[in-house]
């Protein structure tokens, strides 16, 4: 075991936690986001998160549009709705 299999191991642990390139290139000393890049590989398990929370925001945007279209398609109550003289 060398050290820089345990740096590579730590930052790639601290990339699967969400730590953005910058956060990496900062616990690394890089200036440039080349190397950070490397450590950011997609784990199965982060992929999943991320589809879920795309699913979710999809999901939620369907259930946001669907109310709207109900509202647009009641007729309103009142004195003001149709109007015929």
């Amino acid at each position: 075991m060398h050290f820089h299999d345990l740096r590579h191991t730590g930052n790639t642990l601290a990339a699967s936690t969400g730590a953005s390139t910058r956060e990496l290139m900062a616990r690394m000393g890089h200036s440039t986001a080349r190397a950070a890049l490397i450590y950011q590989h997609a784990s199965a398990d982060r992929d999943r998160l991320i589809a879920d929370a795309v699913s979710g925001l999809v999901k939620k945007g369907r259930k946001r549009g669907a109310r709207r279209s109900k509202k647009k398609d009641k007729k309103p109550d009142g004195h003001g709705a149709g109007t015929e003289g």
